[in-house]
């Protein structure tokens, strides 16, 4: 009982995602579609664009959530991610002549390296050095930003991105099929990797000691878990999510890098992986809840909605996150061991 009160949350996503699912289909399948206001709410390109705001905090969100499961709070991810991003554009803009296939694949590749390396050295300061890990979160937002600003050549150019794949048959699905089943690689993986990293939580020994690390890590480091080498696993594993999200921005949303670009998704991932009370499925459907208020944001103001500041309109995601967050974060329980230091006795494996 217990767990599912904790869970509700995670729950209250889902099933917000899934009646915005239903009425799309109503909207756009039946006669409710003659309505404007229903049209703009719930339109197909609504929908496209709230899975494509989505992902990079899908990704983001799971990078929190590998993380703090084990007990490493990580509030660097927009600094990863930014990381990635800037790694993925120098990247590409290197291999322009290159195949363009093979340039983005190496983009891909780079920006995962980045991202794992901003995870080593999160690990790094927060337990051999036992820094404050807020602040270390901080100190890499902060690393990011600085070098990305300082090494990025206005006049280079990335050539081509990433392009849309159809699935035969099942892109043929009225409404979904456009949506979920014509989309570019990273996308596609974005979504596979909550269904691989759900099912490694709780499916396999290396969930159950991830788990162990962040709730009780002196019980894990009994039973002869390693819990800070996990802990650095993990960590640098979730920085190559994060870097992941920074290369989608580059190489298959925008194609191009913009100093700061990351424009606080980093925070939101945040916001989602709380909301969806660290769960991948419960996180993901918040991070397309999110995206919902981004693509709500751009519907409305390309129904050239007047009788609203286009600023008002513009602050409806970050507002959303707030009241997300302030509404629900007393219904949600972060890992006991969240966030401390733990000493390693001699002797685990």
């Amino acid at each position: 009982m217990m767990q599912r009160t904790l869970r509700i949350t995670s729950y209250v996503a889902i099933l917000l995602v899934l009646l915005f699912v239903l009425m799309t289909l109503l909207v756009n399948l039946t006669p409710l579609g003659e309505n404007r206001w229903l049209r703009i709410f719930f339109s197909v390109s609504a929908l496209n664009f709230t899975l494509r705001a989505s992902v990079p905090l899908i990704l983001g969100a799971l990078c929190g959530i590998l993380c703090e499961r084990t007990g490493i709070v990580n509030i660097g991810i927009e600094g990863m991610m930014l990381a990635g991003a800037f790694a993925a554009f120098v990247a590409k803009t290197s291999t322009n002549d290159w195949p363009l296939t093979a340039s983005l694949i190496f983009g891909v590749l780079v920006a995962l390296l980045v991202g794992g390396l901003m995870g080593l050295l999160h690990a790094t300061f927060a337990i051999r050095y036992r820094m404050d890990q807020i602040i270390s979160g901080t100190v890499l937002i902060i690393l990011a930003g600085g070098i990305s600003a300082y090494l990025f050549d206005r006049d280079a150019v990335a050539q081509g991105k990433f392009g849309a794949i159809a699935i035969p048959g099942l892109s043929q699905i009225p409404v979904l099929g456009e949506v979920l089943f014509t989309n570019p690689p990273l996308t596609y993986l974005a979504l596979l990797l909550v269904v691989v990293i759900h099912v490694g939580l709780f499916s396999t020994r290396w969930g159950l000691r991830s788990r162990a690390c962040g709730e009780h890590p002196r019980a894990a480091d009994t039973v002869g878990i390693n819990v800070n080498r996990l802990r650095y696993m993990n960590t640098v594993l979730g920085g190559m999510l994060a870097g992941l999200a920074g290369g989608f921005l580059v190489l298959e949303a925008v194609g191009q890098f913009q100093e700061g670009m990351t424009a606080g998704r980093g925070f939101i991932a945040l916001a989602a992986m709380i909301f969806g009370n660290w769960m991948p499925f419960g996180a993901m459907s918040a991070a397309l809840l999110f995206g919902y208020t981004q693509a709500l944001q751009n519907e409305l103001l390309l129904a050239g909605v007047t009788s609203v500041p286009r600023q008002f309109v513009s602050m409806i995601p970050y507002l959303v996150t707030i009241i997300a967050v302030c509404g629900f974060v007393g219904r949600v329980r972060p890992p006991a061991a969240e966030g401390q230091v733990y000493e390693q006795e001699s002797g685990s494996e």
